[in-house]
């Protein structure tokens, strides 16, 4: 296997930044050998919860990991924001549930796209981890 990518770190608070990071997670997806479904499906999640901090927040940041090893290609990103948190976590996760008027697909959709998904929010820091996996 060929060394681990570096960590990216970008700061989000505009729509461009909304581009970056979807293409910064499916550049590595592609160089890790997930298909074009994987790559679509982490960069159709990547630009949710980038949106979302925007949105809900003003900025943020994302972090994109190459975790990989030996046995397995693993992409996690992390995405923070300094916002006012999400009041009710389970409602937040239920198809159907929006505050902006939108289909309440966000965090349930997100969470269908990925291999794993963690939510934690508080007034002050929300932080979402979510992750691919793909054996070697």
């Amino acid at each position: 296997m060929n060394e681990r990518r570096p960590s990216v770190r970008l700061a989000i608070g505009n729509s461009s930044d909304i581009v970056t990071a979807r293409q910064a997670a499916r550049e590595l997806s592609a160089h890790l050998g997930f298909g074009k479904a994987h790559q679509t499906r982490l960069a159709t999640a990547v630009s949710e919860l980038t949106r979302n901090v925007i949105q809900y927040a003003g900025a943020g940041s994302c972090l994109i990991e190459d975790l990989s090893d030996p046995g397995e290609r693993m992409i996690r990103i992390t995405i923070e924001d300094h916002g006012p948190g999400i009041p009710d976590l389970t409602l937040a996760l239920q198809d159907g549930f929006s505050t902006s008027g939108g289909l309440g697909a966000g965090l349930p959709g997100v969470r269908r796209l990925v291999d794993s998904f963690h939510i934690s929010s508080n007034p002050g820091l929300t932080r979402i981890v979510i992750a691919i996996r793909k054996p070697v």
